[in-house]
Protein backbone atom coordinates (compact mmCIF):
# COMPACT_ATOMS: atom_id res chain seq x y z
CA UNK A 1 0.00 0.00 0.00
CA UNK A 2 1.35 3.44 -1.00
CA UNK A 3 1.60 6.30 1.50
CA UNK A 4 -1.32 8.25 0.05
CA UNK A 5 -3.53 5.31 0.34
CA UNK A 6 -2.95 4.47 3.83
CA UNK A 7 -4.19 7.33 4.87
CA UNK A 8 -7.16 7.54 2.15
CA UNK A 9 -8.40 4.60 3.20
CA UNK A 10 -8.95 5.25 6.85
CA UNK A 11 -10.77 8.53 5.94
CA UNK A 12 -13.19 7.15 3.27
CA UNK A 13 -13.89 4.34 5.51
CA UNK A 14 -15.20 6.66 8.03
CA UNK A 15 -17.08 9.07 5.45
CA UNK A 16 -19.35 5.75 4.63
CA UNK A 17 -19.65 4.82 8.07
CA UNK A 18 -21.18 8.59 8.86
CA UNK A 19 -22.90 8.18 5.87
CA UNK A 20 -24.72 5.20 6.63
CA UNK A 21 -25.56 6.73 10.02
CA UNK A 22 -26.78 9.58 8.66
CA UNK A 23 -29.13 7.56 5.89
CA UNK A 24 -30.66 5.20 9.18
CA UNK A 25 -31.26 8.56 11.05
CA UNK A 26 -33.18 10.16 8.23
CA UNK A 27 -35.10 7.22 7.29
CA UNK A 28 -38.88 8.36 7.81
CA UNK A 29 -40.70 5.84 10.71
CA UNK A 30 -44.15 4.61 9.87
CA UNK A 31 -45.12 5.26 13.69
CA UNK A 32 -44.30 8.91 13.04
CA UNK A 33 -45.46 9.37 9.62
CA UNK A 34 -49.04 8.14 10.80
CA UNK A 35 -48.62 9.28 14.70
CA UNK A 36 -51.73 11.94 13.81
CA UNK A 37 -53.74 9.41 11.92
CA UNK A 38 -53.61 5.96 13.22
CA UNK A 39 -51.59 2.96 15.07
CA UNK A 40 -49.28 1.12 13.08
CA UNK A 41 -48.78 -2.26 14.00
CA UNK A 42 -46.65 -5.56 13.29
CA UNK A 43 -47.60 -9.17 13.84
CA UNK A 44 -44.60 -10.79 15.84
CA UNK A 45 -43.13 -14.48 16.18
CA UNK A 46 -41.95 -15.82 19.44
CA UNK A 47 -37.85 -15.39 18.19
CA UNK A 48 -38.97 -11.52 17.84
CA UNK A 49 -41.30 -11.44 20.70
CA UNK A 50 -37.95 -12.77 22.84
CA UNK A 51 -36.07 -10.19 21.33
CA UNK A 52 -33.65 -12.72 19.95
CA UNK A 53 -33.98 -11.61 16.35
CA UNK A 54 -32.26 -8.34 16.70
CA UNK A 55 -32.67 -7.03 13.42
CA UNK A 56 -36.38 -7.41 13.48
CA UNK A 57 -36.03 -6.03 16.98
CA UNK A 58 -34.67 -2.92 15.53
CA UNK A 59 -37.37 -2.53 12.52
CA UNK A 60 -40.18 -2.87 15.25
CA UNK A 61 -39.12 -0.31 17.95
CA UNK A 62 -38.42 2.13 14.94
CA UNK A 63 -41.66 1.63 13.07
CA UNK A 64 -44.73 0.06 14.90
CA UNK A 65 -47.22 1.22 18.11
CA UNK A 66 -48.71 -2.06 18.13
CA UNK A 67 -47.99 -5.38 18.02
CA UNK A 68 -50.50 -8.56 17.83
CA UNK A 69 -49.08 -12.49 18.29
CA UNK A 70 -49.02 -14.28 15.04
CA UNK A 71 -49.29 -17.39 16.68
CA UNK A 72 -48.71 -17.42 20.47
CA UNK A 73 -51.99 -16.53 22.22
CA UNK A 74 -54.12 -19.26 19.58
CA UNK A 75 -55.39 -22.06 21.88
CA UNK A 76 -53.21 -24.68 20.17
CA UNK A 77 -50.27 -23.13 21.31
CA UNK A 78 -52.04 -21.13 24.76
CA UNK A 79 -53.91 -24.09 26.18
CA UNK A 80 -52.71 -27.35 24.99
CA UNK A 81 -54.54 -29.07 26.93
CA UNK A 82 -58.01 -29.16 29.02
CA UNK A 83 -56.53 -28.25 32.33
CA UNK A 84 -53.09 -27.54 31.14
CA UNK A 85 -52.33 -23.76 29.79
CA UNK A 86 -48.82 -22.67 28.50
CA UNK A 87 -48.42 -18.86 29.26
CA UNK A 88 -44.37 -18.44 28.27
CA UNK A 89 -44.38 -16.71 24.91
CA UNK A 90 -47.75 -14.77 25.95
CA UNK A 91 -46.55 -13.69 28.98
CA UNK A 92 -42.90 -12.26 27.36
CA UNK A 93 -44.95 -10.26 24.97
CA UNK A 94 -46.31 -8.32 27.74
CA UNK A 95 -43.49 -7.65 29.31
CA UNK A 96 -42.63 -6.60 25.47
CA UNK A 97 -45.24 -4.31 24.99
CA UNK A 98 -44.91 -3.06 28.04
CA UNK A 99 -41.09 -2.44 28.18
CA UNK A 100 -41.09 -0.63 24.84
CA UNK A 101 -44.44 1.03 25.36
CA UNK A 102 -46.34 -0.52 22.69
CA UNK A 103 -49.93 -1.68 22.15
CA UNK A 104 -51.03 -5.58 22.31
CA UNK A 105 -53.94 -6.75 20.43
CA UNK A 106 -54.78 -10.22 21.84
CA UNK A 107 -54.97 -12.63 18.93
CA UNK A 108 -57.15 -14.85 19.58
CA UNK A 109 -60.03 -16.10 22.35
CA UNK A 110 -62.24 -18.20 19.54
CA UNK A 111 -61.61 -19.25 16.38
CA UNK A 112 -62.36 -22.51 14.58
CA UNK A 113 -58.74 -23.54 13.35
CA UNK A 114 -55.69 -24.33 15.36
CA UNK A 115 -58.11 -25.37 17.82
CA UNK A 116 -56.40 -28.41 20.80
CA UNK A 117 -57.19 -31.70 19.30
CA UNK A 118 -59.89 -32.15 22.56
CA UNK A 119 -61.59 -29.11 21.66
CA UNK A 120 -61.93 -30.39 18.02
CA UNK A 121 -62.90 -33.73 19.47
CA UNK A 122 -65.83 -32.78 21.68
CA UNK A 123 -68.90 -33.72 20.68
CA UNK A 124 -70.80 -32.29 23.85
CA UNK A 125 -72.32 -28.74 24.04
CA UNK A 126 -71.86 -28.46 28.05
CA UNK A 127 -68.35 -29.64 27.11
CA UNK A 128 -67.66 -27.07 24.89
CA UNK A 129 -69.49 -24.15 26.41
CA UNK A 130 -66.99 -24.73 30.14
CA UNK A 131 -64.53 -24.73 27.62
CA UNK A 132 -65.29 -21.35 26.25
CA UNK A 133 -65.87 -20.74 29.51
CA UNK A 134 -62.59 -21.37 30.74
CA UNK A 135 -60.87 -20.03 28.57
CA UNK A 136 -61.90 -17.26 27.83
CA UNK A 137 -62.07 -16.56 31.58
CA UNK A 138 -58.57 -17.57 31.73
CA UNK A 139 -56.73 -15.80 29.04
CA UNK A 140 -58.57 -12.29 29.21
CA UNK A 141 -58.46 -12.25 33.08
CA UNK A 142 -54.60 -13.04 33.16
CA UNK A 143 -54.34 -10.02 31.14
CA UNK A 144 -56.62 -7.68 32.14
CA UNK A 145 -55.36 -4.48 32.34
CA UNK A 146 -52.34 -5.62 30.15
CA UNK A 147 -53.73 -5.86 27.03
CA UNK A 148 -55.45 -2.84 25.13
CA UNK A 149 -57.58 -4.99 22.86
CA UNK A 150 -58.97 -8.66 21.79
CA UNK A 151 -59.56 -10.41 18.82
CA UNK A 152 -62.40 -11.66 20.65
CA UNK A 153 -63.66 -14.41 17.64
CA UNK A 154 -62.21 -14.46 13.87
CA UNK A 155 -63.15 -15.68 11.17
CA UNK A 156 -66.65 -17.10 11.93
CA UNK A 157 -68.14 -16.03 8.58
CA UNK A 158 -68.27 -18.10 5.69
CA UNK A 159 -67.88 -16.47 2.15
CA UNK A 160 -71.74 -16.21 1.57
CA UNK A 161 -72.26 -13.97 4.62
CA UNK A 162 -73.62 -17.52 6.48
CA UNK A 163 -71.78 -18.67 10.07
CA UNK A 164 -68.92 -21.01 9.66
CA UNK A 165 -69.98 -24.09 10.08
CA UNK A 166 -67.15 -24.81 12.65
CA UNK A 167 -67.53 -27.06 16.36
CA UNK A 168 -68.72 -24.07 17.87
CA UNK A 169 -71.74 -23.43 15.64
CA UNK A 170 -72.80 -27.28 15.54
CA UNK A 171 -72.96 -27.60 18.93
CA UNK A 172 -73.68 -24.07 20.55
CA UNK A 173 -75.62 -22.41 18.45
CA UNK A 174 -75.48 -19.03 17.06
CA UNK A 175 -75.66 -17.20 20.13
CA UNK A 176 -71.89 -18.51 20.83
CA UNK A 177 -71.01 -15.33 19.53
CA UNK A 178 -72.68 -13.10 21.47
CA UNK A 179 -71.86 -15.65 24.61
CA UNK A 180 -68.25 -14.78 23.69
CA UNK A 181 -67.89 -11.36 23.61
CA UNK A 182 -69.96 -11.38 27.06
CA UNK A 183 -67.25 -13.57 28.92
CA UNK A 184 -64.20 -11.33 27.79
CA UNK A 185 -66.37 -8.10 28.62
CA UNK A 186 -66.51 -9.61 32.06
CA UNK A 187 -62.88 -10.82 31.99
CA UNK A 188 -61.38 -7.99 30.85
CA UNK A 189 -63.99 -5.06 31.67
CA UNK A 190 -61.71 -1.82 29.90
CA UNK A 191 -60.03 -3.77 26.88
CA UNK A 192 -61.53 -3.18 23.40
CA UNK A 193 -63.22 -5.97 21.61
CA UNK A 194 -63.09 -6.56 18.12
CA UNK A 195 -64.50 -9.32 15.87
CA UNK A 196 -62.31 -10.37 13.16
CA UNK A 197 -62.30 -11.98 10.03
CA UNK A 198 -60.81 -11.76 5.95
CA UNK A 199 -62.99 -10.95 2.77
CA UNK A 200 -65.71 -8.58 4.88
CA UNK A 201 -65.12 -5.38 2.25
CA UNK A 202 -66.69 -8.10 0.03
CA UNK A 203 -70.88 -7.38 -0.03
CA UNK A 204 -72.13 -11.03 0.60
CA UNK A 205 -70.02 -11.34 4.17
CA UNK A 206 -69.70 -7.39 4.49
CA UNK A 207 -73.61 -8.25 5.37
CA UNK A 208 -73.13 -10.84 7.45
CA UNK A 209 -70.64 -9.14 9.33
CA UNK A 210 -72.70 -6.14 9.80
CA UNK A 211 -75.86 -8.70 10.90
CA UNK A 212 -73.55 -10.25 13.38
CA UNK A 213 -72.16 -6.81 15.03
CA UNK A 214 -75.62 -5.47 15.29
CA UNK A 215 -76.86 -8.77 16.87
CA UNK A 216 -73.94 -8.72 19.85
CA UNK A 217 -75.09 -4.99 20.00
CA UNK A 218 -78.64 -5.70 20.44
CA UNK A 219 -77.39 -8.16 23.27
CA UNK A 220 -76.20 -5.39 25.25
CA UNK A 221 -72.70 -6.75 25.00
CA UNK A 222 -69.45 -4.80 24.41
CA UNK A 223 -68.02 -4.50 20.56
CA UNK A 224 -65.62 -1.92 19.95
CA UNK A 225 -64.24 -2.40 16.78
CA UNK A 226 -63.73 -4.93 13.64
CA UNK A 227 -61.02 -5.90 11.67
CA UNK A 228 -60.99 -6.46 8.34
CA UNK A 229 -57.53 -8.47 7.49
CA UNK A 230 -56.81 -7.16 4.00
CA UNK A 231 -54.70 -10.45 2.67
CA UNK A 232 -55.41 -8.81 -1.23
CA UNK A 233 -53.42 -9.58 -4.96
CA UNK A 234 -51.39 -6.07 -5.22
CA UNK A 235 -53.16 -6.32 -8.70
CA UNK A 236 -56.49 -6.31 -7.72
CA UNK A 237 -57.10 -4.46 -4.47
CA UNK A 238 -60.76 -4.07 -4.11
CA UNK A 239 -60.87 -0.42 -3.28
CA UNK A 240 -64.05 0.54 -3.74
CA UNK A 241 -65.18 -2.62 -1.43
CA UNK A 242 -62.72 -1.63 1.00
CA UNK A 243 -63.92 2.12 1.09
CA UNK A 244 -68.11 0.91 0.97
CA UNK A 245 -66.87 -1.21 4.16
CA UNK A 246 -65.30 1.47 5.90
CA UNK A 247 -68.24 3.54 5.57
CA UNK A 248 -70.70 1.08 6.58
CA UNK A 249 -68.84 -0.61 9.63
CA UNK A 250 -68.34 2.37 10.85
CA UNK A 251 -72.03 3.47 10.73
CA UNK A 252 -72.17 1.34 13.45
CA UNK A 253 -70.70 3.29 15.83
CA UNK A 254 -67.31 0.89 16.17
CA UNK A 255 -63.64 1.43 15.04
CA UNK A 256 -61.81 0.05 11.50
CA UNK A 257 -59.20 -1.66 11.53
CA UNK A 258 -56.77 -3.22 8.77
CA UNK A 259 -55.49 -6.02 11.01
CA UNK A 260 -53.45 -8.41 8.65
CA UNK A 261 -52.66 -6.37 5.66
CA UNK A 262 -50.37 -7.52 3.12
CA UNK A 263 -50.41 -7.98 -0.33
CA UNK A 264 -49.63 -10.88 -2.70
CA UNK A 265 -47.40 -10.56 -5.75
CA UNK A 266 -47.46 -14.41 -6.36
CA UNK A 267 -50.62 -16.52 -8.54
CA UNK A 268 -52.99 -17.67 -6.60
CA UNK A 269 -54.37 -21.30 -7.59
CA UNK A 270 -57.82 -20.60 -6.26
CA UNK A 271 -60.19 -17.85 -7.36
CA UNK A 272 -60.21 -14.73 -5.32
CA UNK A 273 -58.39 -14.12 -2.35
CA UNK A 274 -58.52 -17.23 0.36
CA UNK A 275 -57.40 -16.58 3.25
CA UNK A 276 -58.35 -19.91 4.83
CA UNK A 277 -55.83 -21.12 5.97
CA UNK A 278 -57.15 -24.63 5.49
CA UNK A 279 -56.95 -24.16 1.73
CA UNK A 280 -53.58 -25.50 0.52
CA UNK A 281 -52.25 -26.79 -2.80
CA UNK A 282 -49.07 -29.33 -3.56
CA UNK A 283 -45.84 -27.58 -3.33
CA UNK A 284 -44.74 -24.96 -5.41
CA UNK A 285 -43.65 -24.81 -9.55
CA UNK A 286 -42.09 -22.60 -11.49
CA UNK A 287 -45.28 -20.77 -12.49
CA UNK A 288 -46.44 -20.59 -9.05
CA UNK A 289 -43.38 -19.47 -7.83
CA UNK A 290 -42.30 -16.83 -10.59
CA UNK A 291 -39.86 -14.86 -8.76
CA UNK A 292 -36.90 -16.71 -6.43
CA UNK A 293 -34.53 -14.82 -7.19
CA UNK A 294 -36.05 -11.44 -6.49
CA UNK A 295 -38.69 -9.19 -7.53
CA UNK A 296 -38.26 -7.46 -11.03
CA UNK A 297 -38.75 -3.71 -11.01
CA UNK A 298 -42.39 -3.86 -12.95
CA UNK A 299 -43.83 -6.16 -10.19
CA UNK A 300 -41.93 -4.01 -7.64
CA UNK A 301 -43.93 -1.09 -8.97
CA UNK A 302 -47.59 -2.80 -8.65
CA UNK A 303 -46.64 -3.66 -5.10
CA UNK A 304 -45.62 -0.18 -4.54
CA UNK A 305 -48.54 1.56 -6.42
CA UNK A 306 -51.06 -1.00 -4.74
CA UNK A 307 -49.77 -0.18 -1.09
CA UNK A 308 -50.03 3.47 -2.12
CA UNK A 309 -53.37 3.94 -3.01
CA UNK A 310 -54.35 1.81 -0.02
CA UNK A 311 -52.75 4.26 2.28
CA UNK A 312 -54.38 7.43 0.22
CA UNK A 313 -57.74 5.65 1.34
CA UNK A 314 -56.66 4.90 4.93
CA UNK A 315 -55.86 8.56 5.49
CA UNK A 316 -59.08 9.84 3.58
CA UNK A 317 -60.51 8.09 6.42
CA UNK A 318 -58.45 8.05 8.92
CA UNK A 319 -61.22 9.88 11.39
CA UNK A 320 -62.62 6.29 11.37
CA UNK A 321 -59.85 3.86 10.76
CA UNK A 322 -58.18 3.24 13.81
CA UNK A 323 -55.13 0.96 13.18
CA UNK A 324 -53.18 -0.88 10.42
CA UNK A 325 -51.10 -3.57 11.35
CA UNK A 326 -48.93 -5.35 8.81
CA UNK A 327 -48.88 -9.37 8.83
CA UNK A 328 -45.13 -9.92 9.55
CA UNK A 329 -42.10 -7.18 10.12
CA UNK A 330 -40.04 -8.43 6.88
CA UNK A 331 -41.02 -10.34 3.68
CA UNK A 332 -38.93 -13.70 5.16
CA UNK A 333 -41.14 -13.82 8.17
CA UNK A 334 -44.58 -13.41 6.25
CA UNK A 335 -46.75 -16.48 5.80
CA UNK A 336 -47.64 -16.37 2.29
CA UNK A 337 -44.25 -17.90 1.61
CA UNK A 338 -45.79 -20.94 2.41
CA UNK A 339 -50.05 -20.28 1.33
CA UNK A 340 -51.67 -21.36 -0.38
CA UNK A 341 -48.64 -22.93 -1.99
CA UNK A 342 -45.49 -24.28 0.25
CA UNK A 343 -42.10 -23.36 -0.60
CA UNK A 344 -42.53 -20.16 -2.41
CA UNK A 345 -40.82 -17.06 -2.09
CA UNK A 346 -43.15 -14.08 -1.61
CA UNK A 347 -42.73 -10.17 -1.72
CA UNK A 348 -45.87 -9.09 0.38
CA UNK A 349 -44.77 -6.71 2.99
CA UNK A 350 -42.91 -3.10 3.05
CA UNK A 351 -39.84 -5.15 4.58
CA UNK A 352 -37.20 -7.02 2.31
CA UNK A 353 -35.67 -10.23 3.66
CA UNK A 354 -32.78 -8.52 4.05
CA UNK A 355 -34.81 -5.64 6.99
CA UNK A 356 -34.51 -3.03 3.71
CA UNK A 357 -37.46 -0.68 3.38
CA UNK A 358 -38.89 -1.44 -0.17
CA UNK A 359 -39.92 1.15 -2.86
CA UNK A 360 -43.67 0.49 -0.99
CA UNK A 361 -42.29 1.72 2.06
CA UNK A 362 -41.51 5.00 0.21
CA UNK A 363 -44.58 4.96 -1.71
CA UNK A 364 -46.40 4.88 1.51
CA UNK A 365 -44.61 7.38 3.69
CA UNK A 366 -44.21 10.35 0.90
CA UNK A 367 -48.29 10.34 0.99
CA UNK A 368 -47.79 12.57 4.52
CA UNK A 369 -45.50 15.11 1.82
CA UNK A 370 -48.06 15.54 -0.36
Amino acid sequence: MTHQYKYILPILFVFLVKHTLAQKATQPSLKQTFRNDFLIGTALNPAQIMEKDTASARLVLQHFNAITPENSMKATHLHPERDKYNFTVADQLVDYGKKHHIKINGHTLIWHSQLPNYVRKMNNADSLRQYMKDHITTVAGRYKGKVFSWDVVNEALADDGTLRKSVFLQLLGEEYIVEAFRLAQAAAPDAELYYNDYNIEQPKKRAGAIALIKKIQAAGVKIDGVGIQGHWRASHIPLTAIEQSIEEFSALGIKVMFTELDLTVLPNPFRGDNADVSARTANSTNELNPYPAGLPDSVQATLSKGYEDLFKLFLQYKDKVSRITFWGVHDGQSWLNHFPVRNRTNYPLLFDRNYQPKPAFYAVVKLKDL
